[in-house]
């Protein structure tokens, strides 16, 4: 809009919102001046003057906005801008133009291959930036970055790190290497692109080849590498114990309790007071039973299952009360928030708690009386809660169950077991409730797993891969009853307080559009909807493709395509399992979340005021953030092992299937110890190999022969890295 003196002899009319004007003549409606208007007038006044400053009466001049109405709008815009900050205030009440900010801060996140992505609160797509321009940020770090101007038809902005506001990581764990008078470490974490230099004086005893936790002291230069000290010796490399601590303690997994931690578990006493038992429900005579992993010792959660007179079943799942013993604001509450979960490696458990909590005082051990915290369920026998109670309890666990020990019950229909009629029981209810969620919408991902046999001095000697079986479906089916149930004990109040939620968005669509085309070269339809899958409709495809060689590789795509789970006080539902309310509250020892769910339901059961959401919301936050670290860490773990095994077997082969394509070559997962290699594309020596993008397959240019995805193969194990956990074949033929 230009200036108003082309407007002489028209008098200005207020509208009834005093938010724009008219210009009217004598005879038209010439046009309206809206408070937009006048912000653009003054927006490109002040930027064509540069650094000129102006006095408001001096800028409503050069803009002829001289009658009162005008002037007014005028004064109120310019207000409003200057409490938005687009505009710059100097001394003397004069306004000048400020020019956008293009710095902003976020979050580094580094590729090994040295390009990384800054996440920025409210962006909707991270920006990139190159290696050579992250300065001296690390990965995790706090930065602030300066935003590269828009590159026409590239939709990703570039920027570059000016200052580092935050450093995430302030030790690494890695190799330590001594050659000649230079010593430094190697980072395990292939995220961390520097070696870390350390001075002789700071070697505190690690030897050439040894596994350390080393500071991060001083980073001034990206030329030059950041200096540091030793802090720990984990142990030599070639130690295969202290090649998997190192790698969940290269992961921010915490190895060892502080003292103070320690002595407040040990002061623990194990004998309950008989006052606390007579203030609770009393279930010890129940048929109370656990059903885990034969190597299990924290055991969460217990159950009992009654057929009552009228047909309907009394389904109680009782947890270990860990809220009895650990109390907020505590050393031993502190370090369990801080840990987040228990992580389970390929060869120990780094529990949340201290073991004498974990495996002792809250663990739900055969024939001890232990507090409970019991969700008491009257189901229907098509699986409906009717109605249910959630109170602090005492039990006595009558059995200790292993998951191979209740299929066995399940299959001897005819079995004499005292524990058979109930496991059967059960197992009978559980298919009810699988059937009944399946129905309702949940997806069933059912994802192979293996678990790796080791000898006694740690080494891989067998992967054997894991069987779901009707009695681990038992426990998950009761386990999920009873967390959707004590989620709708407050969710589903007329003003639900805060609460922690496991909820689960519905995938992204552009993922989404991806996993249809990936499965399309499979020779399979994803039927979508409104650019979208519902969870039923997928549900379906997992069930059709069941038994095909091709069903681990789509599995794993599918869950990739998926949005991630996660704690929140924003209750979204649960895509995933179809669920509208639905939280962690059976596995209190390993997991902190449920913890908290705990003390939130005893809280608000008991008639308490809403707790504050944001505070809530951060340690919901934490809590996945720690969720996320150790399943990688379980899962670094397990790899490791497996380029160990298969390490042994250099030169033999096997049967697998195809699980990628690229131009670099193809990923090979092997069938029975699901082990991934590459065959590159270098090794494939009998044709020049195109990549067909679109369809995900390399086709020979002479030969016409193609490798594509699932496509059943068998490769000869031509290497394996254990540094850097990977595995490359070759094709037997």
């Amino acid at each position: 809009m230009h200036g108003l003196d082309a407007r002489r002899g028209c008098r200005f009319i207020p509208d009834a919102d005093t938010t724009h004007l008219y210009l009217r003549s004598s005879t038209s409606l010439a046009k309206k001046l809206t408070s937009q208007d006048v912000r653009r007038d003054i927006l490109r006044l002040l930027k064509n003057n540069g650094k000129k400053e102006y006095r408001p009466k001096e800028i409503a001049r050069q803009l002829n906005y001289k009658s009162q109405v005008a002037y007014r709008l005028f004064l109120d815009v310019l207000g409003e801008m200057d409490e938005q900050k687009l505009i710059a205030r100097v001394r003397g009440g004069k306004y000048t133009y400020k020019p956008r900010s293009t710095t902003v801060e976020g979050t580094l996140s580094v590729n090994p291959n040295g390009f990384g992505f800054v996440t920025v609160e409210g962006m909707e797509q991270d920006l990139y930036v190159s290696e050579h321009n992250m300065d001296t940020a690390l990965d995790g770090d706090r930065v602030l970055v300066q935003v590269a101007a828009a590159t026409r038809g590239d939709h990703r902005r570039e920027c570059e790190v000016i200052r580092v506001i935050e450093r995430k990581r302030t030790q690494i764990v890695g190799t330590f290497r001594h050659i000649g008078r230079i010593r430094y470490v190697v980072p395990d974490d292939k995220r961390i692109l520097h070696d870390v230099l350390v001075d002789e004086e700071h070697v505190n005893g690690a030897n050439d080849m040894d596994k350390v936790v080393v500071s991060i002291d001083r980073f001034v230069d990206r030329k030059a590498s950041p200096e540091g000290r030793i802090l720990q010796v984990i142990g030599p490399a070639s130690d295969p114990a202290a090649r998997v601590l190192s790698v969940a303690m290269s992961l921010d997994v915490r190895a060892e309790f502080p003292e103070d931690v320690i002595r407040e578990a040990q002061a623990i006493p194990e004998i309950i007071p008989a006052a606390e038992i007579a203030r609770r429900l009393d279930l010890r005579h129940k048929m109370i039973y656990t059903i885990d992993p034969v190597d299990a010792n924290d055991f969460d959660d217990a159950i009992h299952l009654e057929e009552l007179e009228d047909g309907t079943f009394e389904l109680g799942v009782h947890v270990a009360d860990v809220s009895a013993y650990v109390r907020p604001g505590t050393p031993l509450d502190d370090e369990a928030f801080a840990r987040g979960t228990s992580v389970y490696l390929v060869d120990r458990v780094i529990p949340m708690l201290p073991e004498k909590l974990s495996n002792l005082v809250c663990s739900l051990r055969p024939n001890e009386e232990k507090l409970a915290y019991s969700c008491i369920m009257n189901v229907t026998p098509q699986g409906k809660v009717n109605r249910y109670e959630i109170r602090e309890t005492v039990i006595l666990s009558k059995h200790r169950l292993t998951y191979e020990e209740a299929q066995a019950l399940i299959d001897a229909t005819a079995s004499k077991h005292p524990m058979a009629e109930h496991v059967q029981r059960a197992a009978k209810l559980a298919r009810v409730l699988t059937k009944k969620r399946m129905r309702e919408g949940s997806v069933d991902f059912d994802l192979p797993e293996v678990r790796v046999r080791l000898n006694e001095k740690g080494e891989a000697v067998d992967i054997i891969r894991k069987e779901r079986t009707e009695a681990t479906r038992l426990i998950e089916e009761f386990m999920l009853l009873a967390n959707r149930t004590v989620a709708s004990a407050i969710g589903k109040r007329r003003n639900p307080p805060p609460f922690v939620y496991r909820v689960h968005d519905k995938p992204d669509a552009e993922k989404i559009f991806n996993l249809a085309q990936y499965v399309a070269a499979f020779g399979y339809e994803l039927p979508l909807v409104a650019g979208n899958v519902q969870s039923k409709t997928l549900n379906t495809f997992l069930q059709r493709i069941q038994g095909r060689p091709e069903e681990p590789v789509i599995e794993e795509a599918a869950l990739r395509a998926m949005a991630k789970a996660k704690y929140s006080t924003n209750n979204i539902g649960h895509y995933g399992l179809g669920f509208t309310y639905y939280t962690h509250f059976t596995s209190p020892i390993r997991r902190y979340p449920d913890l908290m769910a705990h003390r939130l339901l005893k809280h608000y059961l008991q008639g308490g005021a809403p707790v504050e959401a944001e505070e809530l919301e951060s340690r919901c936050q934490h809590s996945s953030e720690r969720e996320k670290a150790a399943t990688e860490a379980e899962r670094e773990s397990v790899k490791l092992k497996q380029v160990e095994y298969i390490r042994q077997h250099v030169g033999e082969q096997f049967e697998g299937v195809i699980s990628g394509v690229t131009k670099f070559g193809v990923f090979v997962e092997l069938s029975e110890i699901l082990v991934e290699g590459m065959v590159h594309v270098r090794d494939l020596d009998d044709d020049y190999y195109e990549y067909d993008e679109r369809t995900y397959r390399l086709i020979g240019r002479y030969t016409g022969k193609v490798y594509k995805l699932g496509d059943p193969v068998e490769v000869i194990v031509a290497a394996a890295n254990i540094e850097k956990r990977e595995v490359d074949f070759v094709f037997a033929e």
